[in-house]
């Protein structure tokens, strides 16, 4: 696409983001970030995952990674950083589960009746691609605690937000990284008052151009 570039984080995890005019299924936004790479490159799934563990790996117990978005290669990442041995580390030699959701026929998050021991009563970190408005992360925060189970932190490659459902936002990249970044409702979208056609339809999986 055009109008594409790189930028970096502070741990120096690299993205490729392009500016234009794009619709998710909440808003319009002005940047498609793209996490394919961080979602399938060993080496920069791991990269991203230690930069995000290293929030949680002194004091925060972790028995369960739901991974939203096609985040699982992370998640498992994520699972092995935060279990390394070492002195402070408070999850050193704990087994900690990576589950994907299942969605139903309403968008709603659910567990199989096997996969509700990992999360009931366990403490869970809610791991995702994307947060632009915040709207799917609190659905899936909803869900891991109808289900039972104790929401220890959020973290995402991208985030938009500072804050889902009262928990703060651990992120790779943030609006700083993209001081310019904007999401809008369609009805407020600049673009479209201005007669800017759409250039992709984007969400986790991808974009797809019109």
């Amino acid at each position: 696409m055009e109008n594409s570039y790189e930028i970096t984080s502070s741990a120096g995890v690299s993205i490729h983001v392009t500016r234009g005019h794009f619709s998710t299924n909440h808003s319009h936004i002005n940047y498609y970030v793209d996490t394919t790479t961080l979602k399938a490159s060993h080496s920069d799934s791991a990269a991203a995952a230690k930069q995000l563990a290293a929030k949680y790996v002194y004091n925060t117990m972790v028995d369960t990674i739901v991974c939203i978005e096609g985040t699982e290669v992370i998640g498992a990442f994520l699972a092995d950083e935060l279990t390394k041995q070492g002195i402070r580390s408070i999850n050193t030699q704990r087994t900690i589960y990576v589950i994907p959701p299942e969605y139903n026929s309403s968008n709603q998050l659910i567990f199989r009746d096997n996969i509700r021991p990992m999360i009931a009563g366990k403490n869970v970190l809610v791991l995702l691609a994307d947060v632009t408005t915040g709207r799917t992360s609190a659905r899936c925060v909803e869900g891991v605690e109808y289900y039972g189970g104790i929401v220890r932190g959020v973290c995402a490659l991208f985030s938009a937000v500072d804050q889902v459902a009262g928990y703060p936002v651990n992120a790779v990249f943030t609006t700083k990284d993209l001081p310019d970044y904007q999401a809008y409702t369609s009805a407020e979208c600049p673009f479209c008052k201005g007669n800017v056609k759409l250039d992709a339809l984007v969400n986790s999986f991808g974009y797809s151009e019109l």
